[in-house]
């Protein structure tokens, strides 16, 4: 790949990470709870919203260790949720932001790429469509991931509001273990890979049918990312 190609990926990977942080600091402060803009969370500057581990070192020793799949995420988004006048509500619409956020700009790169190939700026073969195809699919994967009803991520918080007392209690306390079942989930369930590929596919076709594009313009996925 060549060097402009690789920094503009490297820009819209970021871009949709940092995004997604900003769009969870911002709801947060929209109902209430000013903490994250305090610390200067809602940005797009990408530096305020690096985690060492979850940014840097998972995704690098998954990468080093060949596992097939490489994932990672951004320093939480801080919220107090006794700030909210209804908690539980609130966090959930602050927790649904992020995936959101990544579900619209993968909806944008599709209508970019779709006014790039029918004005003729570049053909269904130019290299630089690549660089539409990760902004559909690096959005399209953070946005289904981050929806996986496990604790900590987005989906768990959605789901809580939906739960009563002790059940809800029980749920969240998963969270300190969390990180450890996705692991798990991912290399020791097949079929927990196998659907989180097929539903990622299933959004990113579903962009292409909003965005006017054929199948073959967004059902593309780097082979680092995933191996069937």
């Amino acid at each position: 790949m060549e060097a402009p190609i690789l920094l503009l990926s490297v820009v819209i990977v970021v871009v949709a990470i940092t995004t997604h942080e900003a769009a969870h600091a911002w709801v947060a402060d929209r109902l209430g709870d000013p903490t994250a803009r305090q610390l200067g969370r809602v940005t797009l500057n990408p530096l305020p919203h690096i985690d060492l581990f979850m940014t840097i070192l998972l995704p690098g020793a998954l990468l080093l260790a060949q596992t097939g799949i490489i994932f990672g995420g951004a320093k939480p988004v801080p919220v107090i949720p006794w700030r909210f006048k209804r908690p539980f509500r609130d966090m959930a619409l602050v927790a649904a932001a992020g995936p959101l956020s990544n579900l619209l700009q993968a909806l944008l790169w599709g209508v970019v790429l779709k006014i790039f190939l029918i004005s003729g700026i570049w053909s269904s073969s130019s290299q630089g469509i690549v660089v539409f195809q990760l902004g559909i699919f690096v959005n399209v994967l953070l946005f289904v991931f981050n929806l996986i009803p496990i604790p900590p991520l987005d989906g768990s918080r959605i789901l809580a509001f939906f739960l009563k007392g002790q059940f809800r209690q029980q749920y969240m306390s998963l969270e300190r273990y969390g990180i450890f079942i996705i692991l798990a989930c991912i290399w020791f369930i097949p079929t927990f890979q196998f659907t989180l590929v097929r539903v990622i596919f299933f959004f990113g076709n579903l962009v292409g049918d909003l965005t006017g594009l054929s199948s073959s313009a967004v059902s593309w996925a780097p082979p680092y990312l995933f191996q069937s």
